[in-house]
């Protein structure tokens, strides 16, 4: 089933990280997955069982993310007259459920991590040096791992940084000390733009994946992900008794509903909070005074 008409005149329109996450999953598994259908027979069954194969194959979320295009390329297929109307066969499929993890590092986790990174920092290995101020800067900021690798020189304004193309669009992020020094530290390749450089093979880093096992392998960090230094970075926000609202500012959250999840993070201050003021208000019955 063709969807070059739909690429061709949708695609331009999207953010540039977007439009290249989606080009792959359609290359991998939406072009020729259904050499049989043509755009206006394609039915239910037919994606049900392309659906249930993509999760076992590629796992739910990627399955998920395949249906969401899918789904969309058939909405206009039916606008631009492809198909008859209220007939995209995808709105029959439930999704995958969505298995939000809060996997969040202790302080003891974060010591191993911070010894690990420092090392590398400080070696003669101009790409570990960066690949490990790239990390660093994942805990520090809470970014995503996207917007922290296609970073520019030209991005850091004093103690903010500009992203260009974040998951809710151009936002800034502002800089601790520590932030901005880890920045700074990064050795710089002569005139490219790029902050985070491969000096191996002369181009910007474009992925963590390799590095970041090398380092979770020496920090014994077993079930970490990079996303996890993000959820990191939130819990000690709220730990840091900062409120939901600005936690989700901090992060570049569209919604509320995005930053609710670490709401339960709140439920130890707020325990702490009501046993003092509980303690205070006794005192004061018994004594008059709190």
């Amino acid at each position: 089933m063709p969807t070059c008409r739909y690429w061709d005149r949708v695609s331009p329109k999207w953010k540039p990280s977007t439009r290249e996450t989606a080009t792959g999953y359609r290359r991998c598994h939406i072009d020729g997955a259904f050499p049989e259908a043509s755009v206006d027979s394609l039915n239910e069954a037919e994606v049900t069982k392309w659906f249930v194969a993509l999760t076992d194959r590629s796992g739910p979320g990627a399955a998920n993310r395949c249906l969401e295009i899918l789904r969309a390329a058939l909405n206009k297929a039916e606008e631009w007259g492809y198909r008859v109307e209220n007939t995209n066969p995808c709105y029959g499929i439930r999704q995958n459920r969505k298995n939000h993890r809060n996997r969040f590092l202790s302080d003891d986790e974060l010591a191993r991590l911070g010894a690990v990174l420092a090392r590398a920092r400080a070696g003669e290995d101009r790409t570990e040096q960066a690949y490990a101020s790239a990390i660093l800067l994942l805990v520090l900021t809470g970014c995503r791992v996207g917007e922290i690798l296609s970073l520019q020189w030209s991005d850091v304004k004093g103690h903010r940084l500009h992203l260009r193309d974040s998951n809710t669009g151009p936002k800034t992020v502002w800089l601790g000390d520590e932030a901005r020094d880890s920045i700074l530290s990064v050795p710089r390749c002569g005139k490219n733009t790029s902050i985070f450089w491969n000096w191996r093979y002369l181009r910007p880093i474009q992925t963590i994946h390799s590095p970041w096992a090398k380092f979770r392998h020496e920090a014994q960090l077993k079930d970490v992900r990079p996303h996890d230094l993000r959820h990191t970075y939130a819990s000690h926000a709220v730990m840091g008794r900062e409120s939901l609202p600005m936690i989700g500012r901090l992060l570049g959250h569209a919604t509320v509903k995005s930053t609710s999840r670490y709401a339960h993070f709140e439920d130890a201050h707020l325990l702490d909070a009501a046993e003092v003021i509980g303690a205070a208000i006794e005192r004061a019955m018994i004594s008059g005074r709190a």
